[in-house]
């Protein structure tokens, strides 16, 4: 069994976590603020609803996540926002391929989803590696 994290790498945790609260809430303003744009347009009204709901999905995981109840219960937050991520990442491909978002739209989305995926990764595996 590992020791409980150290202050100091319990404060780097920390840190992550709130950066990804952060950055997981931009990023559902702006898929907020697409989707809008969409239906407003009369555009693929179906289709917004998946990424509006994956989109905003992930913030809300991450936020669930500082509130789990346990270790266990706050990696399989973070496991669920991690999915999340992946589906937004698909939706907004085929929302560029089939140009109902335009590519500078997408480049900016896509950046930011990958950049939250990488930060859940890491603070997944922390999280599982602190529980050994």
């Amino acid at each position: 069994m590992k020791d409980a994290p150290c202050g100091r790498e319990r404060q780097e945790e920390k840190m992550k976590e709130n950066l990804l609260v952060d950055l997981s809430k931009k990023f559902a303003v702006d898929i907020v603020n697409v989707c809008s744009e969409l239906q407003n347009m009369k555009r693929e009204y179906v289709l917004a609803n998946q990424l509006l709901h994956s989109g905003t999905s992930i913030g809300e995981n991450i936020h669930e996540a500082n509130y789990a109840s346990s270790r266990a219960d706050f990696i399989n937050k973070l496991q669920i926002a991690l999915k999340e991520c992946y589906e937004t990442e698909y939706w907004l491909d085929l929302f560029k391929e089939t140009g109902i978002i335009s590519e500078e739209a997408h480049t900016s989305l896509y950046s930011q989803c990958c950049k939250i995926r990488k930060l859940l990764t890491a603070s997944i595996n922390t999280a599982k590696d602190n529980m050994e």
